[in-house]
């Protein structure tokens, strides 16, 4: 799964392969409550990342990882919850800085 949604993130996004920040967080059975019309394999996916990209970029990463997900795991759309999370740039920490005060990203914000 780490696979897949780097690779989408990198296709879509343009994201370079040494920005490979995620977590994964396993719930037990009887820890997860799901809608009566899911299976167990429901998966919840919560992308965060700086605002800028458009509306057709974040549709064609959801949408990527709906279809690749689907044909490389084998769980099927109606079993995968997908929510991007945008923050303005000046809300983002790292290195030490903003992410607006960030001149030196290997990547492009606003595709």
């Amino acid at each position: 799964m780490s696979t897949i949604i780097h690779s989408c993130k990198q296709s879509v996004l343009g994201l370079p392969e040494d920005k490979r920040a995620q977590r994964f967080i396993p719930l037990d059975s009887e820890d997860f409550y799901y809608p009566n019309d899911r299976s167990a394999a429901y998966t919840v996916i919560e992308i965060s990342m700086m605002e800028g990209r458009t509306i057709a970029t974040q549709k064609a990463l959801i949408k990527a990882l709906f279809q690749r997900i689907e044909s490389e795991v084998g769980i099927a759309p109606i079993d995968i919850e997908i929510t991007i999370k945008e923050q303005p740039a000046h809300c983002w920490g790292f290195r030490g800085m903003t992410g607006d005060e960030a001149r030196d990203l290997k990547y492009k914000v606003n595709v």
